[in-house]
């Protein structure tokens, strides 16, 4: 079962909403999705620096989940530099950090392991670089697109 969440985009004049996608069955818990969506949202510039997100307990009460789930998923997010958060203004976008490390460690396993599952799938070298190619497009074409 999937559930769909509309943000309202603040930042944009007239009616802008940005939606996210929730499969509540699934077995990517649920605040790894929100994480996820966020950042694929920004991404592809439907989210931009300064948009306001909803508060912790008005996602959780959309979604129907303990707020403590969406306070994991912003934490993760805040940790990351992704979004600000304090008291005053909620949680926002914040601009993108260029990192020197950006592609450390942890995003290498996390690709390998993808090209790892691609071959034992029997999919060739050249077919795995053409979509990944394409899905990088992809997000960068979305992106130009909405800016």
């Amino acid at each position: 079962m999937y559930i769909c969440i509309t943000i309202s985009n603040t930042n944009i004049q007239g009616d802008e909403y940005v939606r996210l996608k929730i499969d509540m069955s699934g077995s990517t818990p649920i605040y790894q999705q929100i994480r996820n969506q966020i950042v694929f949202k920004i991404a592809t510039g439907q989210l931009k620096a300064g948009d306001k997100l909803p508060t912790i307990r008005q996602l959780a009460c959309e979604i129907g989940v303990n707020p403590m789930t969406v306070s994991k998923a912003y934490g993760m997010l805040k940790d990351e530099g992704v979004i600000l958060m304090d008291r005053r203004h909620g949680a926002q976008v914040n601009r993108p950090q260029p990192k020197k490390n950006a592609l450390d460690m942890d995003f290498d396993r996390a690709a390998m392991l993808l090209i790892s599952e691609a071959y034992t799938k029997g999919v060739s070298r050249e077919e795995l670089k053409k979509h990944i190619l394409k899905l990088i497009n992809n997000i960068y074409v979305q992106r130009e697109d909405q800016s």
